[in-house]
């Protein structure tokens, strides 16, 4: 079951609009499809640009655990 589809508007430059167009008939999919790709692309993009929490808690922890080791391999 897919989720229910939500209007919204924006603008975009022609030219970029035009390219999105022609990926669309090119992949004989439709704008709506392409832009919904797009968008989740996007998002995926921003979120893979921060450590996921267990990567930040292993870190934590290794630092904790070893950081005399640490220092030492710094000198």
């Amino acid at each position: 079951m897919t989720a229910a589809l939500r209007k919204f508007a924006t603008q975009a430059d022609p030219r970029v609009l035009e390219e999105v167009r022609a990926i669309a008939a090119r992949e004989g999919k439709q704008l709506q499809a392409v832009i919904d790709e797009a968008l989740r692309d996007f998002i995926d993009k921003r979120k893979r640009g921060k450590p996921r929490p267990e990567v930040l808690t292993a870190l934590g922890e290794s630092l904790a655990e070893y950081d005399a080791l640490y220092r030492a391999l710094a000198k």
